[in-house]
């Protein structure tokens, strides 16, 4: 706990419903720690998490549709360190954030493929190059381009497979979640995305939950984020309650575990005001997760026991 965070007057608040927390459920990671408030307006509505390679120990922070145009450095606190421009690439609903590093350079995804109504036709993916100083805007680099293969629907889950050559996506609203994948490099025409099948076991609201709050309620159990651990293994996905998890065997491929019954090893979540971005570290040791709500606690989760498959 910090003294970033008991300076905060909802501290106290936000302390007593976080110690009230379950045990991590899934046995290699640790329990949630409390890293800092998130308070400052520039990363209010905050949409997406990647790691800042070029800034060890920070994370670039996206915001959702409605706001500004561009990246915001927050450290391991989810204190705000400052905001670059991302001229060419306008934020129509933002909603994931990747970080990876292709062909001998270090790249940033934003996943515009915000869908709330369901009525986009087509859908970008903008591949950004990992800033390097806050005083210059982002460059550039590519846009994807793609449409889904049944009709709009939406998303704002997405992350990076660079040895595969694809970007991952997860729908939201659809039950079961289905898991798609577009290539990363562009074609001249938007691509279609590839359905690979949906994830298992996913905990859907139970009769209570809908009548205690029929609004938010059906919403809980929904995919918010994703990201791909930097060594490739492990698949996390983020929704309102929980973190779960796919571990890709070596040597394996993601269909192989969609589909099937049972659940997917999972975290449950402390509460938090509206679980939406999550991130690895460039070392695959720990995960952060942030809200698009002020004010909102900056979680860490620490691994503390490898995958030995």
């Amino acid at each position: 706990m910090t003294r970033f965070f008991l300076r905060h007057p909802l501290a106290t608040a936000l302390l007593s419903a976080l110690l009230l927390a379950s045990p991590a459920q899934a046995a290699r990671w640790s329990e949630p720690e409390i890293r800092g408030l998130v308070t400052h307006p520039a990363i209010g509505e905050i949409s997406g998490l990647a790691a800042a390679t070029h800034f060890p120990g920070h994370y670039w922070a996206i915001n959702d549709s409605g706001s500004p145009a561009q990246l915001h450095l927050v450290d391991g606190e989810g204190g705000f360190r400052g905001s670059v421009e991302t001229p060419g690439v306008p934020n129509r609903d933002w909603e994931d954030l990747a970080s990876f590093r292709f062909e001998g350079g270090d790249y940033l995804l934003i996943a515009d493929v915000g869908d709330n109504g369901g009525l986009r036709r087509e859908l970008q993916l903008y591949v950004l190059e990992q800033p390097r100083e806050l005083g210059k805007p982002a460059l550039l680099a590519w846009t994807i381009r793609f449409t889904w293969p049944d009709g709009a629907r939406d998303c704002e889950a997405a992350a990076v497979d660079p040895v595969a050559g694809d970007v991952l996506l997860v729908s939201k609203k659809r039950v079961p979640a289905e898991l798609f994948r577009v290539p990363l490099r562009p074609g001249r025409e938007p691509v279609v995305a590839e359905r690979l099948g949906t994830l298992p076991g996913i905990e859907q609201p139970d009769a209570r939950t809908l009548a205690d709050n029929p609004v938010f309620g059906r919403y809980r159990s929904q995919v918010t984020a994703a990201d791909l651990s930097p060594n490739g293994r492990v698949l996390a996905v983020l929704n309102y309650q929980s973190v779960h998890f796919l571990v890709r065997p070596r040597g394996g491929d993601w269909s192989e575990l969609l589909g099937q019954n049972g659940k997917m090893p999972h975290l449950q979540l402390p509460w938090l005001p509206q679980a939406e971005a999550l991130a690895f570290d460039p070392a695959s040791t720990e995960m952060v997760i942030g809200s698009e709500q002020l004010p909102s606690p900056f979680l860490r989760y620490r691994l503390i026991d490898e995958p030995n498959h």
